[in-house]
């Protein structure tokens, strides 16, 4: 059985993974989730965190054994983890996420893909360190598919983004390409485009890809599916 560490997107936190978590324990894994720097019950100031701070904290709760599993912006940390310490961890698995292209940011990335999603809804803090996204366009974007008990849920625990880690280009080489990866493309998702995940995707081999036909929030639409695809991408990394 796997040990998986659930490194959750742009304003959510360990939070996100809650019904996820138990549907993996039910397959026999053993699955927890972080905070990144600034979110859920982290105290870091927005203003201190940064690209390298959120690889930190991915590499303090990984062992040699963890397949990492990154949601969204998180494919940019998790990916800086595995340049950094390629040993420090077992595998990647990317869901609906980014996977970087050496010396990009995870901004430039997005700016680049074939359509513009969230763009319209980011609202930035007057002080230009974070951003929220538009109450009004949460659920379109995260959530639209999703159990109607998950919007008060999120609504409660959404928090500001820091900018700076997602403005920071990231150089990967041999040591990240070493490290074993597997993908998992939404195909409803109203954030990243899937096509652009298809595309991103591409650096894994075509027998590690897998779809979902879900929004970019999958586990909370689709836990058990989710949990699922993930037992069996494991038992192939």
């Amino acid at each position: 059985m796997a040990s998986f560490l659930l490194v959750h997107g742009s304003c959510h936190g360990a939070w996100c993974w809650r019904d996820l978590i138990p549907a993996l324990e039910a397959l026999g894994h053993t699955a927890r989730a972080i905070d990144m720097p600034s979110h859920g019950a982290d105290p870091t100031p927005v203003a201190d965190v940064t690209l390298d701070s959120c690889r930190d904290a991915i590499l303090n709760a990984c062992t040699p054994d963890t397949i990492v599993v990154g949601h969204s912006w998180a494919g940019f940390p998790i990916s800086a983890a595995a340049e950094a310490r390629p040993d420090a961890m077992r595998a990647l698995i990317y869901l609906c996420a980014y996977v970087p292209r050496d010396g990009l940011s995870m901004a430039e990335m997005r700016r680049r893909g074939p359509r513009q999603t969230i763009a319209h809804a980011v609202e930035k803090s007057a002080d230009g360190l974070s951003y929220t996204v538009s109450v009004d366009a949460v659920p379109q974007l995260f959530y639209h598919d999703c159990p109607d008990d998950i919007l008060p849920y999120a609504y409660a625990r959404l928090c500001p983004q820091a900018i700076l880690p997602q403005e920071t280009p990231l150089p990967v080489g041999a040591r990240f390409a070493k490290v074993p990866k597997a993908y998992i493309r939404t195909t409803d998702d109203h954030t990243i485009p899937t096509e652009y995940q298809a595309d991103m995707s591409a650096c894994v081999p075509e027998n590690l890809r897998r779809t979902i036909d879900s929004s970019h929030s999958p586990f909370f639409s689709h836990p058990q599916e989710l949990a699922e695809l993930l037992s069996e991408l494991a038992g192939k990394l």
